[in-house]
């Protein structure tokens, strides 16, 4: 007979008689048609085990989900008998699960413990057909018939009992395979999943995340002193954010380091370098008999993924999400580019995108945001992440850096009113920049063939937002880094120089922005030629940070100098030349010839007015500069 998955509960919906004999007696239970003989009493040693129970980690540390898989009951007094601990690899839901297993065989709390490692539907049967063949004397040859018998027997009681399904791959796997929902028994699974047939007939949902930071750092001080080390607590802080509090990561980090003889604070330069992989900073043999390592943790969950519909997209949308921040902005990853990367003949729509996020969430590979949550916002473990794009050759490395930059510009707003969203945007930029600077392998991928536009729209927003030595420190990265991708004279390092010498000017070095401009005007004069409009601005900037610098009267020479080669080369209407006749009239002004920058201002005006019309901003605010000189000149006269 097969075991099959009838019922909303996934129980075999039949009902089971036990008759009750005399001591000594056989018992017999009728499941349906089928009638099982059990063996006499006293044929099975209680407390009983099927199954090999993991080994307690060392340096196992006490955590919030290991009380709340312990709670009996939920709100209301509705007694929780099947608990479903569901989080992504390495949290250490194994773990939890061993440790509940060994507590309550201890404290004889159960009579019967089953331990199945149910990575598929095949291995949970083997593990129940075993059950029923060691406790219920079934035939173990036919594996669908001792595992029916065994669901009957638990079931019937008395014993009091606990099983465990460690590693379910699939809910599908458990379908007709649940133990039965019985005051005397108690289940638990660890899983990947999180999907909704997870959920419901009394069955609690425990989210196991990763450590806090004050548990990562007493796992890792654990560890490291039954190794006979100690270490900073600072550095032994600064890890456990490095490896983003992860426990699987902490344990092979700690291993790596007593291994390799090393302190942590090395162990963290080799990780933030980028100059080894995940595979090459995790021991040799792992500790706490772990069957993965960090870097292979995930990828038969991503496996499974990607054979969720929207089939074959969850691996490249994954690889997309590596390159950007822990948190994105849901946007980003549903944009055109995006869209374009996953599938480059244009057919995908953004709900497909949204799929694939969400088969990712499933197997707790990510965590998507609900579907009706335009502005929301996708999380991703920075392990799962590094493990992901340290899978990438260059060619795919490039591809995958190039779309995901494409996908941030297409969502960034020219006007940046939603700050959540821009910071969000500034750090997946950030965490982009940073990767693909310091990927092993030699790429030029946000270089080819010009610097990519990322780079200026992240400097100038971190300059905007008021982070003006960030924003210089940036620009001063992107020339260093743009010289040498793309040769000193190629103009997107001229326009890097210009814009770090913008925001030194802006973080209080007028002279030297200054004199950074006057080096930036020489190379452009000779790249570029005298009436070349970068030349020009380069020239305008220098005359505005001259005024700064203290000099006004020449960066009115200056501005007049400008002005005569802008309404050559561009002619009198043009936005550039009205904002030289500004800056000229503004620096009069402030080299004492109020009366000047008002009449300046004054004859602006009517060109703006005529220009523009009275409701443009550049309009009114030369109605304002003109109204502030006049003040100026009025106070002015004796």
């Amino acid at each position: 007979m097969a075991v099959d998955g009838t019922g909303g509960s996934g129980e075999v919906p039949v009902p089971v008689r036990v008759t009750s004999q005399g001591p000594g007696s056989v018992a017999a239970h009728t499941m349906g048609d089928v009638h099982v003989h059990l063996p006499a009493r006293g044929a099975v040693a209680w407390p009983h085990v099927v199954g090999v129970v993991p080994p307690r980690a060392g340096a196992f540390q006490d955590r919030a989900e290991r009380a709340r898989l312990r709670e009996a009951v939920s709100g209301g007094g509705t007694a929780v008998l099947c608990q479903v601990l569901s989080g992504m690899g390495g949290v250490g839901k194994t773990q939890l699960a061993a440790d509940l297993a060994e507590e309550v065989l201890r404290e004889r709390d159960v009579e019967l413990l089953v331990w199945l490692s149910a990575g598929s539907r095949t291995a949970i049967l083997a593990g129940l057909a075993q059950a029923g063949a060691e406790v219920c004397g079934a035939d173990p040859s036919d594996p669908e018939q001792a595992t029916l018998t065994f669901l009957a027997w638990l079931r019937a009681g008395p014993r009091r009992w606990l099983i465990v399904l460690d590693d379910v791959a699939d809910p599908a796997d458990v379908k007709g395979l649940w133990p039965p929902v019985v005051e005397h028994g108690r289940t638990v699974l660890t899983t990947r999943r999180r999907d909704a047939a997870l959920a419901g007939n009394r069955r609690r949902l425990v989210q196991v995340g990763t450590f806090t930071s004050q548990e990562a750092v007493t796992y890792l001080a654990s560890a490291l002193e039954q190794a006979g080390r100690a270490e900073p607590a600072d550095e032994l802080a600064g890890l456990a954010a490095d490896l983003g509090c992860l426990p699987l990561a902490l344990s092979q980090a700690a291993a790596y380091v007593v291994d390799a003889g090393i302190p942590v604070a090395k162990y963290r330069d080799l990780l933030a370098r980028r100059v080894r992989t995940l595979d090459e900073v995790t021991p040799d043999v792992l500790p706490d008999d772990q069957p993965h390592t960090m870097a292979a943790a995930w990828q038969l969950s991503v496996e499974r993924a990607d054979g969720l519909r929207p089939y074959g997209l969850a691996r490249p949308m994954l690889e997309l999400a590596s390159f950007l921040a822990p948190s994105i902005p849901a946007a980003v990853l549903t944009s055109r580019p995006a869209l374009e990367y996953l599938a480059p003949d244009g057919t995908l729509t953004p709900d497909d995108a949204a799929g694939a996020l969400r088969a990712l969430h499933r197997l707790s590979l990510l965590t998507a945001p609900e579907p009706d949550d335009d502005g929301g916002y996708v999380r991703v473990h920075q392990i799962v992440q590094r493990a992901t794009h340290d899978t990438l050759t260059a060619g795919p490395y490039g591809e995958t850096a190039r779309a995901a930059a494409d996908a941030l510009m297409a969502v960034w707003p020219d006007t940046e009113r939603d700050t959540a969203l821009v910071q969000a945007l500034r750090a997946c930029s950030v965490t982009l920049i940073s990767v693909t600077e310091e990927w092993p392998v030699d790429t030029a991928c946000l270089y080819e063939p010009d610097a990519h536009p990322l780079f200026f729209r992240t400097g100038m927003s971190l300059g905007k937002s008021g982070q003006v030595a960030t924003a210089a420190a940036h620009f001063a990265n992107l020339v260093q880094t743009a010289v040498a991708r793309l040769g000193p004279d190629h103009l997107d390092a001229l326009i890097a120089r210009n814009n770090l010498a913008h925001w030194q000017g802006h973080a209080g070095d007028a002279t030297g922005a200054a004199l950074a401009y006057t080096e930036l005007l020489t190379d452009c004069l000779r790249v570029l030629g005298p009436d070349h409009l970068y030349t020009l601005t380069s020239r305008n900037n220098l005359a505005n940070w001259q005024g700064h610098a203290g000099d006004a009267t020449g960066a009115v020479l200056a501005y007049a100098e400008l002005l005569n080669d802008r309404l050559r080369v561009l002619g009198p209407d043009h936005p550039d030349t009205l904002t030289t006749r500004n800056n000229l009239a503004h620096w009069q002004g402030e080299a004492g010839d109020a009366t000047g920058a008002a009449a300046a201002f004054a004859e602006l005006l009517d060109d703006r007015l005529r220009i523009l019309g009275p409701d443009h901003p550049d309009t009114l605010n030369t109605l304002n500069n003109q109204a502030h000189w006049q003040a100026q000149a009025g106070e002015a006269q004796p």
